[in-house]
């Protein structure tokens, strides 16, 4: 019994002390989507900041694949010693959970949550030949014509098809759901007028507002954004109340030290008082949250509800 004594003290020691020196080799953060998206832009500006103010290397890993589900896999396996983080966003965390039957993890048992890193600000935008103008007329229009207007989406059960189903219910309306085989090919979709309409994360979309190929008729942001001073929010010009958004939290594997979670957060936090990549967040069309811990994981929660009840209520589904 002493001697059991005595090595847990030192295991004990030991353990506070990695904590304490933390980190003392590169950082590897697993995001499960495409190089390029909305979250990986985040993920490298983040982590860039991040490096330098920690003083070691910070290496983006993409592994898309399965709606994320391959990469997410890898970070819930993954030793958790603070080395090996998940840069995901909502959909993993709390869509793809809600319309898949054999999930391999539990994104509330076997991950811990680290912090809400940035909110991927979202737009409603029309082919720019379109008569709509206002959120309003895009509704009307659903109403004159139920099941004929259709939207794009990066495919079935994205959030682009979340998105859209929440405003189509939310305005009492039937749309036709077109999937297209990623967001990006959706917004192009769009701007060819191979499709009426869509809702998209504004990073994605933007190159197609500037270049006029297609028109935004909202953005779903409480306030108007400071990017499209005169475009009014989809709750303000057709559907009031109506938000969305998407995330990019950090997460790290069930059962990683307390102490180690606590510090990146405060890392995370640090990393987004920076002028310079508050900046390039906003050019991005992202908006620099940081929260605690404890915050994401009552945000996951309530999420993982919302969902859950607009999924079953309309149907959705990945296949």
């Amino acid at each position: 019994m002493k001697s059991f004594a005595i090595a847990f003290a030192l295991l004990l020691v030991a353990s506070t002390h990695a904590q304490q020196g933390y980190p003392t080799k590169p950082i590897r953060i697993i995001v499960p989507l495409a190089a390029g998206s909305a979250v990986d832009n985040a993920a490298r500006i983040v982590a860039e900041r991040m490096s330098r103010n920690m003083g070691q290397g910070i290496v983006i890993e993409n592994k898309p694949g399965a709606a994320g589900l391959i990469g997410a896999t890898d970070v819930a396996k993954a030793a958790p010693d603070g080395y090996t983080l998940g840069g995901f966003n909502d959909s993993i965390m709390t869509m793809v959970p809600n319309m898949t039957a054999k999930m391999p993890w539990d994104i509330l048992k076997d991950f811990e949550p680290v912090s809400l890193v940035a909110t991927v600000e979202w737009g409603l935008v029309v082919t720019a030949t379109a008569p709509e103008k206002t959120a309003a007329d895009l509704i009307a229009s659903a109403k004159k014509a139920p099941g004929k207007i259709d939207y794009g989406s990066g495919g079935n059960g994205s959030p682009q098809h979340i998105a859209m189903a929440l405003f189509a219910s939310q305005a009492g309306v039937q749309m036709q759901h077109v999937p297209y085989k990623g967001a990006t090919q959706a917004a192009v979709g769009v701007g060819a007028g191979e499709v009426l309409t869509a809702m998209q994360g504004i990073s994605t979309v933007k190159p197609l507002i500037q270049s006029g190929k297609v028109r935004l008729l909202g953005v779903t942001t409480p306030k108007r954004m400071p990017q499209f001073p005169d475009v009014p929010t989809v709750g303000e010009s057709g559907l009031p109340g109506f938000e969305f958004n998407s995330w990019f939290a950090l997460m790290a594997p069930a059962g990683t030290p307390k102490g180690i979670v606590n510090r990146l957060a405060e890392e995370v936090k640090k990393a987004l008082e920076d002028p310079e990549v508050k900046a390039k967040l906003d050019a991005q069309g992202l908006t620099p949250r940081g929260t605690s811990p404890e915050e994401l994981g009552v945000a996951t929660k309530g999420q993982l509800v919302k969902y859950g009840e607009l999924i079953r209520k309309n149907g959705i589904t990945s296949e």
